[in-house]
């Protein structure tokens, strides 16, 4: 048996990157002293860009849900800082020597938060119930089977070696709830959610706010230290940050870039930051006959500055990027890209099926400066190609809406990693028969397709790193997409508001979190 295999060669391969997924935190000048030791008791009121809709793990995929799903529901392994997998519900797990067998171990005395005992036979449903549902982040791995050798030891054999199966497992989707949940039914148990993680659904409003309460049973011991944390949602970037320097909210998400330099100088406030997975890009509906043409799509990233575009709009929290999958995951790649040339930008739509430009609209959803900056920067670089560009601001949820029916032209979004490897990011922007159809744009690419497909059954190494540069270069060439840059996980919160600090993936799990009285 080989013990965490997979966990040293992606630690190796991450080595480089540490630096990128550092954690600073920066409190204010004048700061008061902080305690030696975390106090107990009072709420984090934390102000969010979105809703939460739903708690079904299995049936959700955005960032609004996805951050309060693990709140309440852990997967067996996890991730730390750096991308490294790493133990979590199970306290220890063994693979095969030919990685065909994962066998993993719960803790012992594990419970949910009604107080039941977590069992195998929990682990076995959940999965089973994410393969059978299937959903946006779908269980890809050939699972042939899943069985419960004791109350504690679960073992999953695959049909034939799936490298990316431990990072795959480690996401949100695959949290463990109780066997045929509870006795209740699907709608009632997913109303009112019950799980290991250390917070509590106590009620949540699909349109407003949702509170949550300690879990009493958490798995580490005397956390979480607040006895409640409530979801605040307030859309505007600007209005949280008025927010949080008002001391109406402990902490906020998503912190406008332009604000950064502020917020550091406020002595009332902390600001935290990490590397991140999400790339933010330019997305084309390739059904829109214009985006359908490649030289179209290459004449747009030529005309683009994506430099100029990242200083303008990120004020030093992101890095310049070409490729989709960012420094901080495996086999991130340094690839030819079109970039900056005016010249070739005109010679690539001279040789279109629009060599006279045309119109389109720019989707963005509203409340987002750093959005709305960069909307008009494409705006403008656009012009000289005679290519039109409407910019058209909607609400958050309508803006998911929008783009998942295909009703947009091109737009500007994020690209979100769940896990530490590239498996994830290239299947959902570029598998045509995916969840996604290629993050929404249906880009479709046989060559694309076959590397990776080969990418998943590929043992980590030269050959693996290989098929995935070839990919992001093939990417770059075609531009079903233009990544623009990534962006840092920046939080702040109040100074008395302590160890706030975001997880690679952009959640907050807030069990570590406390505030000083």
């Amino acid at each position: 048996m080989i013990f965490r295999t997979a966990i040293a060669r992606i630690a190796a391969a991450l080595a480089a990157v540490v630096a990128l997924a550092a954690c600073t935190a920066t409190p204010g000048p004048g700061a008061t002293a902080t305690p030696t030791e975390p106090q107990r008791g009072g709420t984090i009121v934390y102000g969010r860009a979105g809703a939460v809709t739903s708690f079904d793990l299995n049936n959700e995929i955005t960032a609004n849900n996805a951050f309060a799903i693990d709140k309440v529901f852990e997967p067996l392994v996890s991730f730390d800082t750096t991308g490294q997998i790493i133990p979590w519900l199970a306290e220890n797990y063994t693979v095969s020597t030919d990685l065909l067998t994962y066998t993993f171990v719960l803790r012992s005395g594990l419970e949910f938060s009604d107080g039941t005992p977590v069992t195998a036979q929990d682990a076995k449903f959940s999965l089973e119930r994410h393969l059978r549902v299937q959903g946006p982040l779908p269980l890809e791995a050939p699972i042939k089977t899943i069985l419960v050798k004791d109350t504690r030891t679960l073992t999953i054999t695959l049909k034939r070696p799936y490298t990316p199966f431990l990072s795959e497992l480690s996401g949100f989707s695959n949290g463990i709830l109780p066997a045929d949940f509870g006795g209740r039914s699907e709608q009632d148990f997913f109303s009112k959610p019950i799980g290991t993680g250390p917070w509590v659904v106590q009620s949540w409003d699909p349109n407003g706010d949702t509170t949550f309460t300690a879990n009493p049973n958490y798995w580490q011991q005397g956390k979480p230290y607040a006895s409640s944390l409530i979801y605040k949602l307030v859309s505007d970037d600007t209005q949280r940050i008025q927010q949080l320097q008002a001391g109406q909210l402990a902490g906020i998400e998503d912190v406008a870039p332009a604000s950064l330099e502020q917020l550091r100088g406020n002595s009332a406030v902390t600001v935290s930051e990490l590397g991140s997975w999400e790339v933010e890009q330019v997305f084309f509906n390739t059904q829109n006959k214009f985006f359908a043409d490649r030289h179209v799509r290459r004449a747009i990233a030529y005309a683009l500055d994506r430099e100029g575009i990242t200083r303008a709009t990120t004020f030093g929290a992101a890095d310049t990027v070409h490729t989709l999958i960012p420094s901080t995951i495996l086999y991130s790649a340094q690839v030819r890209a079109l970039d900056n040339d005016p010249v070739a930008a005109r010679r690539e739509l001279a040789v279109s099926a629009y060599p006279n430009g045309f119109a389109a609209t720019l989707l963005i959803n509203s409340g987002d400066s750093a959005r709305a900056q960069e909307a008009q920067i494409i705006q403008a670089a656009l012009e000289p190609l005679n290519i039109t560009v409407k910019i058209e601001p909607i609400e958050l949820n309508s803006f998911r809406e929008r783009f998942k029916a295909f009703q947009y032209d091109f737009m500007i979004n994020s690209g979100q990693s769940d896990a530490p490897d590239p498996n994830g990011l290239i299947t959902f922007q570029a598998d045509p028969d995916g969840f996604s159809h290629s993050f929404w744009t249906h880009y479709t690419n046989p060559r694309v397709t076959r590397l990776m497909r080969l990418g998943r059954v590929t043992a980590d190494g030269p050959a693996r790193q290989a098929i995935y540069t070839r990919i992001q270069q093939i990417l770059a060439d075609d531009v079903p997409y233009i990544p623009l840059y990534n962006p840092k996980n920046v939080v702040a919160s109040q100074a008395n508001v302590h160890d706030l600090t975001p997880r690679i993936n952009g959640s907050v799990l807030f069990q570590d979190v406390w505030v000083q009285q």
